[in-house]
């Protein structure tokens, strides 16, 4: 084991030029070596389908020059075409070339029909935030294309459903360069899911809960930190390269000073910095906030006050945040407060929520994570922790409005290194669903360990429920939203990066963010791959670090589990105290 950590060290000095600092994570864009940019033939031209300055097209088209420029020296000019006026050039944007020169291009489905004169593209069928991905033409040397005089002769092309999906399929070609992959591809790839989701358990005091990079980068001394948009905005960049389409920004724990309205303005600048990049910001609200902020003497979800105090601060929020995602919401769990206190039922507090974020488009992620710490009785049998959740939401599952989201841990305790699938899944087939996963390792080394802990997670997502005895896996028929014809499901992550240049404290830990985001996307991809392709555009191609830190990480997880979770005992790693050591129950 010495030697393996010998030779990781000399991997990773060798992997990491000495002035980064790992702030790129994946992105760097390091250059090629000499014998993979011989077999570089990239057009020279990006074609970018529109020219909104904070759009995430825009966004991709900076991107895409960025990379080429990082990856293979070249310097690609942009040329935007507006939505209304096919062909014309933005200002400032070089020379390009002409019409009939090669380029990549990049835009929705529908700015390439508009492009076209009105003819609908030859691709197939993508679904919101997909994308096709055709390299198929070549280059600068498209020959014997058959192109009418006058046409565009394509050699790249990079189409979203929507500008979301244009700028992961930009990323995915990166991807590709980046790894001195120039092979010739054409394909449509789709997510899972429409919730792709990381939940920040920051605190308005600038600490983070289970937090092992430093001070939060949007909080400090109980308010949005004024500097916070140029780090909030390259953190954007890393979640949208990965597929992530949403965040909650604070803890779960939530304070109620967050809607002040020195706050709500900073949300908004938090909002902007991200929104180039397709990641909506969402918050977790504090359940007694009419009472503890607004001054009444209820937080009763059915009190006519209660609700018309809870619609006025939505409404502030949205004209402050108008694509605000919507609310995460922590009640009648650890002492948190909810709508038990007044003898109503989960539903109701969700409700009260979903209601007021519905005329905006927004949604209301409720968490299952419901239980009572203070008067759990461990001599009552019926006292059951890991039966909580099912306990408390399976007789609502008719309850819910349409745009409520129950948020389930994975598994029925808390993050646990092992454990089974949360039954709850298989209880809400009329209620939306979305899996808690954590890539800030609470109880799993607090990133003073390696445990990269996709294969744990794969072991849930890849588990059939059997559902009335029918085909129902987590990954692809549940939290894809198939089995049970839901629009909304998907996936939410704890992930508490902080001002650390490595974000989550180490470099290796970054391997789990990577991959939450490609599982997300397509929970059926391979756990050894996606490490593979993180290390490449981590560490560099040189074959002994892909595979020392493959070998490394695939190992880690089993370790782990077998010096906290040895005989058999998985769970309740000192569960009530600091979260580290073994020490069941």
């Amino acid at each position: 084991m010495r030697g393996i950590w010998i030779l990781a060290s000399l991997a990773l000095g060798f992997g990491l030029a000495g002035a980064e600092d790992g702030s790129n994570a994946w992105l760097r864009y390091a250059r090629l070596p000499g014998s993979l940019l011989e077999k570089a033939n990239i057009p020279q031209t990006i074609t970018v389908l529109g020219n909104n300055g904070s759009s995430p097209v825009y966004t991709a088209g900076l991107e895409l020059q960025k990379g080429i420029r990082g990856v293979l020296g070249q310097e690609n000019s942009i040329v935007h075409e507006s939505n209304s006026n096919g062909g014309k050039k933005g200002k400032g944007q070089g020379k390009g070339q002409g019409k009939k020169d090669a380029s990549i291009v990049v835009g929705t489905v529908d700015a390439l029909t508009r492009s076209s004169g009105g003819k609908k593209p030859d691709i197939p069928h993508l679904e919101e935030d997909g994308f096709w991905l055709d390299t198929r033409s070549g280059g600068n040397n498209d020959k014997g294309t058959g192109k009418g005089k006058g046409e565009r002769e394509r050699s790249v092309q990079i189409i979203g459903q929507n500008e979301r999906g244009a700028l992961y399929g930009t990323f995915a070609y990166l991807s590709m360069l980046a790894q001195g992959n120039f092979s010739e591809v054409a394909y449509a790839s789709n997510p899972s899911a429409s919730i792709r989701w990381v939940n920040q358990w920051d605190n308005m005091d600038g600490t983070i809960e289970r937090g092992y990079a430093g001070p939060s980068i949007f909080f400090g001394n109980n308010s949005i930190l004024p500097n916070a948009t140029a780090r909030v905005g390259e953190y954007a960049r890393l979640l949208a390269s990965v597929g992530v389409n949403g965040i909650v920004v604070n803890n779960v724990n939530a304070n109620p000073i967050l809607l002040s309205d020195a706050n709500v303005a900073g949300l908004a600048r938090i909002a902007d910095a991200m929104r180039p990049w397709g990641v909506r910001v969402g918050i977790s609200l504090n359940f007694a906030s009419p009472q503890t902020l607004g001054g009444l003497n209820t937080f009763d979800p059915l009190d006519k006050g209660v609700v018309e105090w809870w619609q006025d601060v939505t409404d502030k929020l949205y004209s402050h945040v108008p694509d605000m995602a919507g609310y995460l919401v922590k009640a009648n769990s650890e002492g948190q407060p909810g709508p038990l206190t007044y003898n109503r039922t989960l539903a109701d507090g969700a409700n009260l929520f979903a209601r007021a974020v519905k005329p905006h488009g927004g949604i209301v992620m409720f968490r299952a994570f419901v239980y009572d710490s203070k008067n759990l009785r461990e001599e009552n049998w019926k006292d059951d922790r890991a039966n909580a959740a099912v306990d408390f939401f399976r007789g609502l599952d008719d309850e819910f409005d349409d745009n409520v989201v129950v948020q389930i841990k994975y598994g029925p305790i808390d993050f646990q290194v092992r454990e089974p699938v949360s039954p709850l899944f298989a209880h809400l087939k009329n209620t939306a669903s979305a899996i808690e996963l954590q890539i800030t390792q609470e109880y799993l080394g607090q990133q003073c360990h390696l445990v990269y802990l996709p294969p744990l997670w794969k072991t849930i997502l890849d588990f059939d429920l059997r559902v009335d005895g029918q085909r129902s896996v987590v990954g692809t028929d549940i939290l894809s939203g198939k089995k049970f014809g839901k629009k909304l499901s998907g996936y939410a992550a704890v992930v508490n990066v902080g001002q650390n240049a490595t974000w989550l404290g180490t470099h290796l830990a970054m391997s789990n963010l990577y991959a939450y985001g490609k599982l997300a996307w397509d929970p059926t991809a391979n756990e050894v791959a996606i490490l593979q392709d993180w290390t490449r555009l981590t560490f560099g191609l040189d074959r002994k670090v892909v595979d020392t830190i493959t070998r490394m990480s695939m190992e880690s997880w089993p370790a782990y589990e077998n010096y906290t979770g040895n005989l058999g005992v998985q769970t309740l790693t000192d569960i009530t105290y600091n979260h580290y050591g073994p020490n069941p129950q």
